[in-house]
């Protein structure tokens, strides 16, 4: 089956083009298993399964949930040095996520694999560049990380970003950063998007693996206590500066950089104790299940679309 047939099927098993974004220590088997349930694709990092034996278990259980539902999808580092890779690649062998979204390397390893069971594979990316080397490796598609998105964020808008990937780049594209609400999603669809990226709106639901603390402050926040900075894990990152100050970081740490490490101390660990979010945080406004959460997405765009045409 083509890419482009593949990419229909995938959204014809959805109500709205929408990826529950994978995100650490948040998304786990519940959370994707609600979006899928709800209609919408749901993702995790390999990451949040500690272990091997867990990853497995997790793959089994949200493949065997999520049989007759939206499709499931996971998020897998490519670096060379990640030490779990050949690992957690035998195990997408093994359970067939529809979705393979890749992150911080090429995609070109996983290629064969996830092929080889009809699947695809997108990679996720932060600059044209990036986006051009992911094209060239093969990448079925690209999740374009533009300003604004939680976690590890990109610097570009969206508008730019998206036209200068379509200069050479006419397949799909999952758009991300600030997405939280339908009217969002609608307008990544007119940039050209194929699905839009939204990881912020879900941390504060009842499947989040995030603690009550964790799911208070982002309720709490809004768009003007996110901050971006390198100072945490060396990689720009969106956090939520409530978080950072009670870590004891300063106003002036902001600007330091550091050498890329995501070693932790007792009083500073990133999404453990210094969460991320994006700059759509201020859509977060109480602690409530994924279906309720999708199902106001699915009638708000529903109502614009039709108050459009």
């Amino acid at each position: 089956m083509s890419v482009s047939r593949t990419i229909d099927a995938l959204k014809a098993r959805t109500r709205i083009p929408v990826i529950a974004a994978p995100m650490f220590l948040i998304s786990g088997i519940e959370l994707v298993c609600a979006a899928c349930k709800a209609g919408i694709i749901g993702c995790f990092p390999a990451a949040n399964a500690r272990t091997i034996e867990a990853l497995d278990e997790w793959c089994a259980t949200i493949a065997e949930r999520c049989r007759d539902t939206a499709p499931w999808s996971m998020n897998m580092i490519t670096n060379r040095a990640y030490a779990r890779f050949s690992d957690e690649l035998a195990i997408v062998a093994r359970h067939k996520p529809p979705l393979l979204i890749t992150a911080l390397g090429s995609p070109a390893p996983v290629l064969d694999t996830v092929h080889g069971y009809g699947g695809l594979v997108f990679a996720d990316v932060t600059t044209p560049t990036l986006a051009r080397k992911a094209v060239e490796a093969g990448a079925d598609g690209l999740v374009l990380v533009c300003a604004g998105a939680g976690g590890h964020t990109g610097s570009y808008s969206p508008f730019a970003f998206m036209g200068a990937v379509r200069e050479f780049w006419d397949g799909p594209v999952v758009l991300s950063g600030g997405i939280a609400n339908a009217a969002s999603v609608l307008a990544a669809q007119a940039l050209g998007a194929d699905f839009a990226y939204m990881g912020t709106r879900f941390i504060a639901s009842q499947e989040s693996l995030g603690d009550a603390a964790r799911k208070e402050m982002t309720i709490a926040v809004t768009m003007e206590d996110i901050v971006t900075s390198a100072c945490v894990t060396g990689v720009p990152a969106n956090w939520m500066w409530p978080s950072l100050e009670a870590a004891g970081f300063k106003r002036d740490d902001l600007k330091s950089e550091r050498k890329m490490d995501f070693t932790t101390t007792d009083s500073a660990k990133p999404w453990k104790n210094i969460w991320g979010a994006g700059q759509a945080v201020g859509a977060v406004h109480a602690v409530e299940p994924v279906a309720a959460i999708v199902d106001r997405l699915v009638a708000d765009y529903e109502a614009l679309r039709a108050r459009r045409s």
